[in-house]
């Protein structure tokens, strides 16, 4: 689903960006991928974190993936970098993924699975485009940060069926994706990187 106002705001601000900063560097520092891979963002918003991984990853193609027009025209007018050509904003769904098993050496997900109302495809469907070996780079959030009484008020997310930390890896897991040590979780949020290795 898309986000609502408040939301959009806050993914557009420095604020967010030097979070994405950070979670990169730690995606980087986990588990690098080799230089000239092919990466698919979901839920790639106005393509500021597109910009942070393509510096830090060298990928020689970066896919996009958003269900809102607004924020892939947004995306797709950051006309930066001498690699600007290497990178595509293109509208989809997370739960359908219009690309073909194995496409893809790594999927970057900067806390959009918590946004789709059936998380489970979602995750599926990351797993699913990975090649055997890819890497899932993730930062997801649970719901006593984005539902308590003050956000669930200002934020648009879907209320039933959400997931805590125990049902989140279980679903990776089923998926075949082998979450690396040195992940960081608490009771709000979770971020790790995860490899697909096959489904047991």
């Amino acid at each position: 689903m898309e986000v609502n106002w408040p939301e959009r705001f806050y993914c557009r601000s420095f604020v967010r960006k030097i979070a994405q900063w950070r979670e990169v560097n730690f995606f980087r520092a986990v588990h690098p991928i080799p230089a000239g891979a092919k990466v698919l963002e979901i839920g790639c918003g106005d393509g500021g974190g597109a910009a942070i991984f393509a510096r830090r990853f060298a990928p020689s193609l970066y896919h996009g993936l958003d269900v809102d027009p607004a924020m892939v025209k947004v995306a797709a007018g950051r006309r930066k970098g001498p690699d600007w050509d290497k990178r595509l904003f293109v509208l989809g769904d997370a739960e359908r993924l219009p690309y073909a098993d194995g496409a893809f050496d790594a999927v970057v997900n900067f806390g959009i699975i918590h946004h789709l109302p059936d998380w489970r495809r979602g995750l599926a469907e990351a797993a699913r485009v990975l090649r055997p070996g890819g890497a899932f780079y993730f930062e997801e959030i649970y719901p006593p940060l984005y539902a308590n009484p003050l956000f669930r008020v200002m934020l648009a997310h879907p209320r039933e069926d959400r997931f805590h930390g125990p049902e989140f890896r279980a679903v990776m897991a089923r998926e075949g994706l082998t979450l690396l040590p040195g992940f960081h979780e608490s009771c709000l949020f979770i971020l790790g990187v995860a490899i697909k290795t096959g489904r047991p």
